[in-house]
Order: structure tokens, then sequence, then C-alpha cells
């Protein structure tokens, strides 16, 4: 179940972006809320984010407004080939916020999300294999948020301690 897409403006209210390589070229923000359904059969809304690139003077004629709602849709493509052979690790697929780059095998996932017109598009989504490390990873971020829980409690009732002398 997709929800609408949404042209999303700057903070200065600029709805099309400029190439910073080249001005002749540019881009209009999109956004949409999607179902996503993880391999465990978790149901979780996500906010998807794509950009429609293209000359300046032909995003122009489009007349986009901010908060202007679109037909189409958000998908999500993976590959184990980069988008940009310049800049690779721009679309690593990281797992969450371990930092871990999510891999088949050896091979790094790469991510990116298209807007397209195409409603029968689909999301072409790899199986990491290296889900062990992304739970060890995961497990002891948890252990330190506890051990810094822990120790924020026992300085506080420490100075609560001291506060009552």
């Amino acid at each position: 179940m997709e929800t609408k897409v949404f042209v999303r403006a700057d903070d200065q209210g600029n709805v099309i972006g400029v190439s910073e390589n080249n001005p002749e070229y540019g881009y209009v923000k999109v956004q949409q809320l999607a179902m996503q359904i993880n391999d465990e059969g978790w149901l979780r809304q996500v906010l998807r984010t794509a950009l429609i690139k293209g000359k300046v003077e032909d995003l122009v004629k489009c007349d986009f407004k901010a908060d202007q709602v679109i037909s189409g849709k958000i998908i999500v493509k993976e590959s184990l080939t980069a988008f940009n052979e310049e800049n690779p690790d721009r679309d690593l697929k990281i797992a969450g916020s371990t930092g871990i780059v999510c891999r088949v095998n050896d091979q790094p996932i790469y991510r990116q999300s298209f807007y397209t017109q195409n409603m029968n598009a689909v999301d072409e989504l790899i199986m990491h294999t290296n889900r062990d490390e992304i739970k060890e990873v995961q497990a002891a971020q948890n252990e330190i948020g506890n051990i810094t829980k822990r120790k924020a409690s026992r300085l506080l009732q420490n100075l609560e301690e001291k506060a009552d002398l």
C-alpha cells in the first residue's frame, strides 16, 4: 500500500535544486510514506525519498510546487554494482545505526530510491548474508547503551545522596 508522493522544498523554499557540478542540471526532491515488510514479517512505515533529475529548464517547465502531490511511486533498487562509480560509497546499504555495510558474501550491497510513474514497478531487494555480524554489533551497541544508562543512574544517585547531606 503506497501513499501519495509529495514534492518537497529545501529550507529556503526552493523546489528545484541545482547541481554543484553543472548548473544546467538539477533535481526535485520527492517523498512518500510506504509500508514495508521485512524478512521476518514485521510491518513498518518508512519515509522514502527520491530525486527527479533533469535539465533545470525542463524541471522549471513542469512547474513543481512545494507539497504538490504527483502521481507515481518511489521504489527501492538494490544492486551488487555501484550506481555511481565515481562515489560508490554514497549508495552503500547500511544496517540501521550500526554502521555495518550489508553484504552478500563479501560484496557490498548498494541501495538507491527512484521515483517512477510506473505503478507496476516493484522494489528490487537483495538479502544480505552478514546477518550475524550485524546482530553482534547491535548487541554490543545495546550493551554500551545499557552500561551508559547504569553509569548515569549511579551518578544521579550519588548526586542525590550528596545533596541530602
